[in-house]
């Protein structure tokens, strides 16, 4: 009597399930993640502390922001930069968390990662979503972190307290909402230029900055045009989440999050299918 095996292939649920899985441990056990996590937390302090230090004539400076959240979320939505305390808040963590996702993802080609998984797993789409979804997460804690950080270099410096808690607690929210959305870009940058390492954290670190919608935002301000479609775009939405958010401003980041998310995923998995990978 003879027995017949038969294999089932995993479904997409186990397929991500084991993708996130190997994707977590190895961001757990890398140096890197830990170290743009204390890098998220010094950044927004050590802003703090520098804007009170004498200047070189002995004078007191004059401090960038009124108010210890200011560092946290713009006091209004500000899409064109006016001076440094209208950029130095949390978005600056989708800047060097772009660098992050560049050197986790630039691992997986430089080690040789890559190919043994896309010999044995061969699903580009799960990769494009693991990835995603594993760099948000790591996205997402720098913001705590940056935070945590902001918060304490404000009070260190005497920095007013006063805020609507439930307009910061959105905009902190929406922030962290929003690493989704950034993450999926960022991977989809690293797919492009995964032959080129230097030029993929370039890229990250453009993009991240936003200079292109800030350069239209200028434009359209010029032109008396109403900014607020500029929220359709990542940095948009990010600047959106400020501290005069409300409910709809935490729609609009889920929303274009989200949609950011399936668009770079989609079109990242169709770029991985139709060349070569390695």
């Amino acid at each position: 009597m003879t027995r017949e095996l038969t294999f089932r292939n995993p479904s997409f649920s186990e397929r991500i399930k084991g993708m996130l899985g190997v994707d977590f441990y190895r961001l757990f056990h890398t140096p890197m993640f830990y170290i743009f996590l204390v890098i998220a937390a010094i950044i927004p302090a050590m802003v703090s502390a520098m804007t009170m230090m004498p200047g070189p004539d002995g004078s007191a400076a004059t401090p960038l922001y009124s108010n210890v959240w200011q560092i946290i979320a713009a006091t209004e939505p500000l899409y064109v930069i006016r001076s440094i305390a209208d950029y130095a808040n949390m978005n600056m963590v989708f800047i060097f968390g772009g660098i992050m996702v560049s050197i986790f993802i630039g691992h997986d080609y430089k080690s040789g990662y890559v190919k043994q998984l896309f010999t044995t797993h061969a699903k580009k789409q799960d990769y494009m979503i693991s990835k995603s979804l594993t760099c948000a997460f790591a996205m997402a804690c720098m913001c705590i972190t940056y935070f945590i950080g902001g918060t304490v270099g404000g009070l260190l410096v005497g920095y007013s307290l006063e805020v609507n808690v439930g307009s910061l607690m959105i905009a902190i929210l929406g922030k962290i909402i929003m690493s989704l959305g950034w993450a999926s870009l960022f991977t989809f940058l690293n797919i492009i230029f995964r032959r080129y390492f230097g030029i993929s954290i370039a890229s990250s670190f453009f993009f991240g900055t936003g200079i292109l919608i800030i350069g239209v935002a200028a434009i359209v301000e010029n032109l008396s045009i109403p900014t607020w479609f500029l929220n359709i775009f990542l940095y948009g939405s990010s600047v959106n989440a400020c501290l005069v958010s409300n409910v709809g401003t935490l729609i609009i980041c889920a929303v274009v999050s989200v949609a950011w998310a399936v668009f770079y995923n989609v079109l990242g998995t169709r770029i991985l299918s139709k060349s070569d990978v390695y």
